[in-house]
């Protein structure tokens, strides 16, 4: 099955992108769209083949560190999001979600940051959506969501015990 993610890296060095384009994909990320926008900064936009959603992003994530070893990653996307992102995502309006975040908002899950612009782990709506049953949520979409916020969530623990 084929799995699409967002792998994101600050860059400890400032590197040439065309040479560094060729060794990822040497490496085995020629599945990848490379984007370098912001100095010091890598996107790699991933369409993997894999048996599961966790091999695919594993795989993915090996692929980059034999080529950026001291890179720091600091998102694995999709996984945060507002809730325009999911309505997108599940094929309805930002005021439907809305709505069902409002009228079921004993169960509607909590955003992870809450402000002016609050967030959600995309797991956490997917998974209480499948559960009601209101909108259909395709299973590998869903699969990469918890597979994306574990990476991120394990990353964030391994920041807080090195004092980052």
């Amino acid at each position: 099955m084929e799995y699409e993610f967002t792998l994101k890296y600050q860059l400890t060095e400032d590197m040439d992108v065309e040479a560094l384009i060729e060794r990822l994909g040497e490496a085995g990320c020629d599945d990848a769209v490379v984007g370098s926008g912001q100095p010091g900064r890598l996107a790699l936009a991933f369409a993997r083949e894999g048996g599961t959603a966790r091999e695919a992003l594993h795989s993915a994530l090996a692929d980059v560190r034999k080529v950026l070893p001291d890179a720091r990653l600091i998102e694995v996307s999709p996984d945060l999001v507002g809730l325009t992102d999911v309505a997108e995502l599940v094929g309805v309006s930002r005021q439907n979600m809305r709505k069902l975040m409002l009228t079921h908002h004993r169960s509607f899950p909590a955003p992870v940051h809450d402000g002016t612009l609050s967030l959600w782990h995309l797991a956490d709506i997917l998974s209480w959506m499948q559960v009601r049953g209101t909108h259909a949520v395709a299973q590998a979409v869903h699969e990469l969501a918890i597979v994306a916020m574990q990476v991120n969530v394990a990353r964030a623990q391994e920041r807080v015990a090195n004092g980052r």
